[in-house]
C-alpha cells in the first residue's frame, strides 16, 4: 500500500489551474490547426488565425486565454492501493483551486447561492469532483475550467426507445443548431447516451475530456461521430458565429448501458478553448 499525504494533491491541483487557463492542450491546438486548412469562409478562416493568434499570446505572456475561468472541474482516478493520509480529499482539492486561482489571478466566478446570488464565494471554489477508484497505487488528476456560456447551451433529454438512432441525432443536432454563436465556436460537442439521468450528463462531460478528435474505440460509435459532426459544420454557424465550415472541431460520444425503457442523453457544449489539464502522482 502506497501512502500518499493530500498536500501532494493540493499543490498539482494549483498548478493544473493554472496551466489550464493559460495553456490550451496540444491536441486541441492541433485540431484548431487542421480546421483553419479545411476552413472554407475568408471570414472563418481570419477568426481562426485570430484564435491562433489569441492562444500564443495566452501561454507566452501566462494570461488566461479567456475572461472566463470557468467553474472547475477536478476527475480523480485514484489507485485502488493508495492510501491518502493528511486530511480530507475534497478539502485538499478545493485548497489548491483556491490558492491556483489566487496565485494565477484568476477570475473567480462561483456564486454561494445559485437563487439568491448575492455572494461570490471569493476563491472559485468549491469545485464539483469526480472520484473513481482504480487499479493501481496511482492517481490521475485532470482538471477542466468549465465557462459558464459554453456550459449554459448544454442540454439533457430522456428519450423514448421508440425515438431511436434518429431521435439522438436530432437532439444532438438541435441542441449545437440552438447554441449557435453564443458558445464561442468552433465546439467540442460531448454526448453521453445511455445509464441515467444524472449518469448521462457525466457521460456527456468525459466525452469532452477526451484527446481533441479521437474516435471512439467502438466502430459504431466512430462513425456516428464523424456522421454528426459532418452534418454539425453544415450548420454554417462557423469560427465564432461569423459564418463558415468549422462550427465544431469534434464530436466525442460516450454511451452505457441502459434501462429498456430509456434512452437519456445529454450534450455538454465545450467552447474553442477546450481548457484541461491533466497530471499523475
Amino acid at each position: 500500500m502506497r501512502e500518499l499525504h493530500v498536500s501532494a494533491l493540493t499543490d498539482v491541483v494549483a498548478e493544473l489551474c493554472r496551466r489550464a487557463c493559460t495553456e490550451l492542450p496540444e491536441d486541441v491546438v492541433a485540431n484548431l490547426s487542421k480546421a483553419l486548412g479545411r476552413e472554407k469562409s475568408e471570414v472563418g478562416k481570419e477568426t481562426l488565425r485570430d484564435i491562433h493568434a489569441n492562444l500564443k499570446i495566452a501561454q507566452d505572456e501566462s494570461v488566461p486565454l479567456c475572461q472566463d475561468t470557468g467553474f472547475t472541474i477536478v476527475v480523480l482516478d485514484i489507485g485502488q492501493d493508495v492510501h491518502l493520509t493528511g486530511g480530507k480529499l475534497d478539502d485538499a482539492i478545493n485548497e489548491g483551486v483556491r490558492r491556483g486561482y489566487k496565485q494565477g489571478f484568476l477570475r473567480t466566478s462561483i456564486l454561494q447561492d445559485p437563487v439568491r446570488r448575492d455572494k461570490n464565494t471569493g476563491d472559485n471554489t468549491p469545485a464539483v469532483i469526480h472520484t473513481h477508484l482504480v487499479p493501481g497505487d496511482k492517481i490521475a488528476i485532470s482538471v477542466l475550467p468549465k465557462g459558464g456560456g459554453s456550459e449554459n447551451k448544454s442540454a439533457l433529454k430522456m428519450l423514448t426507445p421508440a425515438d431511436g438512432l434518429e431521435g439522438v441525432k436530432k437532439f444532438v443536432i438541435d441542441t449545437v443548431s440552438k447554441a449557435g454563436p453564443s458558445a464561442c465556436p468552433p465546439l467540442t460537442v460531448g454526448v453521453g447516451i445511455g445509464g441515467t439521468f444524472d449518469h448521462v450528463a457525466w457521460l456527456a462531460k468525459k466525452a469532452i475530456f477526451r484527446k481533441s478528435g479521437e474516435p471512439n474505440a467502438d466502430p459504431y460509435y466512430a462513425k456516428l461521430e464523424a456522421e454528426l459532426l459532418e452534418t454539425i459544420n453544415k450548420l454554417g454557424i462557423g469560427p465564432m458565429g461569423l459564418g463558415g465550415s468549422t462550427t465544431s472541431i469534434a464530436v466525442h460520444i460516450e454511451a452505457h448501458p441502459c434501462h429498456i425503457a430509456s434512452l437519456p442523453v445529454a450534450v455538454n457544449i465545450q467552447c474553442h478553448s477546450a481548457r484541461h489539464k491533466e497530471a499523475v502522482l
